[in-house]
């Protein structure tokens, strides 16, 4: 099995799903038993500093929290891009590049072997062979990520923005209107 980790997933025009339509999501971590990731394109309108106050002056802009899925979005978690070549304390690679960030941790003990940190509000999931048959039945585009992807500072515009750097037909797709009865 080919693992997807540090790989995105983009919401085909198809996938209608109001928690998922338009999304583009960073993969965490696929495997056998399933698969795990985080809307990187969805803002909130909630402060980091409102939650996390600590935090506050070291995530990337904007510092809001990122609708992460539908998954206990009672939850925070951190995702962050490494620098160097050894990890942090504090600091779990879960796909190449990019890691979970102990929220509990002192950020200033983190932070300078970071590029940067998000935090999200839950997060997306899928069970064993789900995503699979998702993306099967033509729900995802799988493209690699970028490196400014996750921290993007116009999140809003990610999903045209990274089918429009697709080879071929796929970049086409960046254009399809959000409703395509108005076209």
């Amino acid at each position: 099995m080919m693992t997807l980790d540090g790989s995105l997933l983009v919401a085909t025009p198809r996938l209608l799903d109001p928690n998922f339509s338009r999304t583009v999501i960073l993969v965490l971590n696929h495997d056998e038993d399933g698969a795990l990731g985080v809307v990187i394109n969805r803002p909130s309108l909630l402060s980091v500093a409102q939650v996390l106050p600590d935090w506050s002056e070291v995530v990337a802009s904007p510092r809001l929290v990122f609708g992460g899925g539908p998954v206990s979005p009672e939850s925070a978690l951190a995702v962050a891009v490494a620098l160097g070549e050894g990890p942090p304390s504090g600091f779990q690679q879960v796909a190449p590049g990019y890691g979970l960030v102990d929220l509990d941790a002192e950020p200033a003990d983190i932070v300078s072997d970071l590029a940067g940190v998000r935090v999200f509000s839950g997060y997306a999931g899928w069970g064993a062979g789900q995503l699979e048959s998702e993306i099967e039945e033509g729900s995802w585009y799988v493209v690699p990520s970028a490196p400014g992807d996750l921290l993007s500072a116009e999140p809003e515009s990610l999903w045209r923005k990274v089918l429009r750097r697709q080879v071929g037909e796929l970049a086409y797709v960046a254009t399809f209107p959000e409703d395509p009865t108005m076209n």
